[in-house]
């Protein structure tokens, strides 16, 4: 069972729960059990799990990546001109692995998947696989 979704990001760095929208494919398909692997499918977009509940922290993680990572730096030689973008996703990595029970995603109380804009505006996609346990 795999599926594509897409979106379109509207700021140059952003932070998208995507939490609910794997939860209702799972609940379409009627997954108990398993894992889901979700992955983005740009060099320039990653997933990441973190906390879902202060909206701060999207803020603060998009903050200091861009002080670890500034958009522009003499030594970059990238003709595009977005490798800090590449950094970014290659630090947040371009994929998540997660468990399903009981019909949902484990995850802690506080967290949530996110897909992560680094180099938008853009329409971007991210591919999931769902592997069910066996009966």
């Amino acid at each position: 069972m795999q599926k594509t979704f897409t979106l379109q990001t509207n700021q140059h760095s952003d932070m998208f729960d995507i939490t609910g929208q794997l939860e209702e494919w799972i609940q379409e398909l009627e997954i108990i059990g398993g894992i889901i692997v979700v992955s983005s499918m740009h060099t320039t977009a990653g997933i990441t799990v973190n906390e879902n509940a202060d909206p701060d922290v999207k803020t603060d993680m998009l903050m200091r990546l861009g002080e670890v990572y500034p958009w522009e730096h003499t030594k970059d030689k990238h003709f595009e001109g977005n490798t800090a973008a590449h950094l970014k996703t290659s630090t947040v990595g371009h994929a998540q692995t997660l468990i399903i029970q009981d019909g949902k995603l484990v995850l802690g109380t506080w967290q949530g998947v996110y897909f992560c804009e680094f180099d938008g505006p853009r329409k971007r996609k991210f591919h999931a696989i769902i592997i069910p346990e066996e009966k």
